[in-house]
C-alpha cells in the first residue's frame, strides 16, 4: 500500500457508485484508495511506523543522502517541480529545503484532486519556506499536467511521482498511465518515479501482513467505512485479510475474504451482496520491480533512464527518466 490523500466528502457519491459496481462483479473488487477515511489515515500512520514497513524510510533515506545528486541530475536550467498526489509533502520538503539553500531557480507545483489538501500544503510551505514559489493545480494528474503544458513557459518540467505509487497499477495499467503522462510533457522533460524493488519475498510479505495485524485492521476498515457511510451491515469478524506475494510477477495482492456464506445488506445502495464461503474481494495490488523491469517500462513508454537513486539496503529506487525527442 502507498499513501493516498483521503477522499473529500464530495467523493461520497463516487464511493457509492464504485462500491456497488465492485461488489456486483465476479470476482468482487474494491479500490484501495477508499482505505483512507479518518480511521484509515490513522491506521496507515501506524503501518508506516511498523519495523516491517520499509518503504517510507527507504525513500526518506534516498532524499536525505542523495539530494545533491538529485538536484544535479535535474540540471541547472529553471524548472517546474511538479508533484503528483503531493499529500502533506513530507519527503518532498527535504528536496525543497535543499533546492532553496542552493538557490535553484524553480517553482513547486503540487497537483492533487483535493483542494483542501492543496490549501493545507500551500500554507505549510509558506510558513516553512517563505521564499518558495508555490503554484498548486487542482485536478486529476493528466488534466493538471495538460493545463501546465498549455501555459508553455519554456521551463523544463520535472514531474515527481513518489512513494512507490506506480506499484498500485498492474504492469499493463502502469504503461497506460505513464503514456498518458508523456502526452502532457515535452521532449527533454523529466519524470522521477519511486519503485519498490524486488527483494527477499519474506520481507515483502511481512510489510503487507505484519504479525501485529495492523495491516489487516487497515484493510478491514474498508468494510467499516461502508457500514458508516453507506448503511452497510458487514460483520467485520466474519471476514479476514489475506495477502499474497508472487516473486515472479512482483505483485503483492491484498484480499478481504468471507469466512462463511453470508448475505450483506447495504441500505443506501438498496443492494444485497451474497458471499460464498471463502469468497474474496480484491482490494489492492502493490507491484515490485527489478532494475530490468524499470528500464523496459521506461523504454516502452517513450522515456530513457537518466539516473537511478537507491537506498543503502537496495530495497527502493527513485528512477529519473527523460522523455525522448
Amino acid at each position: 500500500m502507498n499513501s493516498i490523500s483521503s477522499p473529500v466528502i464530495t467523493e461520497t457519491s463516487t464511493f457509492a457508485i464504485d462500491v456497488e459496481e465492485g461488489l456486483s462483479k465476479y470476482p468482487k473488487q474494491l479500490s484501495s484508495k477508499y482505505f483512507y477515511d479518518a480511521a484509515g489515515d490513522q491506521l496507515f500512520q501506524d503501518i508506516m511506523a511498523m519495523p516491517e514497513y520499509y518503504l517510507t524510510n527507504c525513500e526518506y533515506d534516498i532524499f536525505t543522502q542523495q539530494k545533491a545528486a538529485i538536484l544535479e541530475a535535474f540540471g541547472e536550467a529553471p524548472f517546474e517541480l511538479i508533484e503528483l498526489g503531493a499529500g502533506d509533502g513530507t519527503k518532498t520538503k527535504i528536496l525543497l529545503d535543499y533546492f532553496l539553500q542552493q538557490e535553484a531557480d524553480f517553482t513547486y507545483r503540487p497537483i492533487d484532486i483535493s483542494g483542501n489538501v492543496l490549501t493545507q500544503l500551500t500554507a505549510a510551505c509558506a510558513e516553512q519556506f517563505p521564499k518558495l514559489k508555490v503554484d498548486p493545480v487542482k485536478g486529476d494528474y493528466t488534466e493538471a499536467l495538460a493545463q501546465i503544458k498549455q501555459e508553455d513557459n519554456h521551463r523544463r518540467k520535472v514531474v515527481l511521482f513518489l512513494g512507490g505509487n506506480i506499484g498500485n497499477f498492474p504492469l499493463p495499467n502502469a504503461k497506460v498511465f505513464i503514456k498518458e503522462l508523456a502526452i502532457c510533457l515535452s521532449a527533454g522533460d523529466l519524470l522521477l518515479t519511486g519503485f519498490d524493488l524486488k527483494k527477499d519475498p519474506k520481507i515483502v510479505q511481512l510489510a503487507y501482513d505484519d504479525p501485529a495485524g495492523i495491516t489487516a485492521a487497515f484493510n478491514l476498515n474498508l468494510l467499516t467505512r461502508i457500514n458508516k457511510e453507506l448503511g452497510g451491515a458487514f460483520d467485520v469478524d466474519k471476514f479476514m485479510h489475506w495477502e499474497t506475494y508472487n516473486p515472479l510477477s512482483g505483485e503483492a495482492r491484498s484480499y478481504i475474504v468471507s469466512k462463511e456464506e453470508q448475505l450483506v445488506q447495504i441500505e443506501q445502495l438498496q443492494l444485497s451482496v451474497h458471499f460464498e464461503a471463502w469468497e474474496a474481494i480484491a482490494v489492492e495490488v502493490s507491484a515490485k520491480y527489478s532494475e530490468r523491469d524499470i528500464i523496459e517500462l521506461a523504454e516502452e513508454t517513450g522515456f530513457t533512464v537518466n539516473q537511478n537513486f537507491v537506498d543503502p539496503k537496495a530495497y527502493f529506487m527513485d528512477s529519473l527518466w527523460e522523455l525522448k525527442v
